[in-house]
């Protein structure tokens, strides 16, 4: 379990704080990535209906989809791949062999981690009555369905550092260290006052240690996932004490629902913005723009809801501390009684103590 710095239980500060966190694409500090369950909610908001719904089944009957360490590493194979291609090779052959042969490469891990997930005889059955019975009980996913599954699983929500390339990951480091190497060469030098300048600019900047993610809508998601594993892998969420609760609200399926919602408002606000670049007359502008406010009421609503997943999951972790602090009361407890019976049984052991003595004189 994470740890993770609660902002408190009124709706409206935690409403205040995940908007601030989405319009800035970038939340406080650096959060751990996403569940394979958390991942794979999020996923199924880029399935079909047929599709989530087996997904659901799937998961009340506890069928998992295989692993591969974190989802995390899909996504960030596809991007690096999308990078590779995207290069600009005009006028550049032997560039263009390289990028082509490193675009190759990553496509054939993606391949193989392609096979892992769709693939797996652990996961899904397999002979025709196996699959007549996960039909039959409405959990069987098909080929098409996994491979779907799998590209959804590609969008995982991922921190731009872990995403970019290999001067985007170990940037701030580079700059943490030449900061303190320009400071250490300029002392005591005509150049100190410079000196210390410059690395302080430096050292703003790599200073910017927290998560940042490509959009609002992937900070969006990233936020719910967050808020899904921490109140999924909770203890205190898992007692009797939140049955009822557990029974009112399905964490995945709020999730995945969050997810829906914000692709398709994503691939909206896409379009629209396609449009307002192509029309230039005043009265098409003035109608986008229309439909841009429109939907600012359904970004407003998924604000409120992945707000109240956060606030609840701040909740369940308080409830999870004062569970801890019950348990370790009980534990004195029961520690207690347990010293109150040894000493209680004190005398009886110097009684046998004695008796296993006289039994040895009488060897000796």
């Amino acid at each position: 379990m994470f740890e993770h710095t609660e902002i408190g239980t009124s709706r409206e500060r935690v409403e205040e704080q995940v908007r601030n966190w989405c319009e800035r694409a970038r939340v406080d500090g650096r959060w751990p990535m996403l569940s394979d369950a958390s991942s794979v909610a999020i996923a199924a908001g880029r399935l079909d209906a047929p599709t989530r719904e087996v997904l659901a089944a799937r998961r009340r009957a506890g069928k998992s989809v295989p692993s591969i360490g974190g989802f995390a590493t899909a996504r960030t194979l596809a991007e690096e791949r999308s990078r590779w291609l995207a290069k600009d090779t005009k006028n550049k052959p032997g560039s263009a062999l390289v990028y082509r042969v490193r675009a190759t490469e990553l496509t054939k891990r993606l391949d193989h981690l392609r096979t892992i997930v769709v693939m797996s005889t652990d996961c899904y059955a397999h002979g025709v009555r196996a699959v007549r019975r996960e039909r039959r009980d409405g959990i069987h996913l098909d080929l098409d369905q996994r491979d779907a599954l799998f590209d959804g699983l590609l969008h995982t929500p991922v921190p731009r550092q872990h995403i970019g390339g290999l001067a985007a990951r170990t940037g701030l480091s580079v700059l943490d260290v030449a900061a303190d190497r320009v400071a250490e060469v300029s002392k005591n030098t005509r150049f100190e006052t410079v000196g210390d300048r410059a690395s302080a600019m430096m050292a703003q900047v790599a200073d910017q240690k927290d998560d940042v993610f490509a959009d609002r809508y992937e900070t969006l998601l990233f936020i719910a996932g967050t808020s899904y594993d921490r109140v999924n892998s909770s203890r205190a969420w898992k007692s009797e004490q939140f049955l009822i609760q557990r029974t009112q609200l399905d964490l995945a399926e709020e999730l995945t629902q969050v997810a829906v919602d914000t692709n398709s408002l994503q691939e909206i606000s896409t379009e629209l913005d396609d449009i307002a670049r192509v029309m230039l007359d005043d009265a098409t502008r003035v109608q986008v723009a229309t439909r841009r406010a429109a939907l600012e009421s359904v970004w407003s609503q998924l604000i409120d809801r992945v707000a109240a997943l956060v606030r609840v999951a701040d909740l369940v972790t308080r409830a999870a501390g004062d569970h801890s602090a019950m348990d370790v009361v009980q534990k004195a407890r029961s520690l207690d009684n347990r010293i109150d019976a040894l000493v209680s049984r004190a005398g009886n052991r110097e009684l046998s103590a004695d008796n296993t003595h006289f039994v040895g004189d009488q060897i000796t």
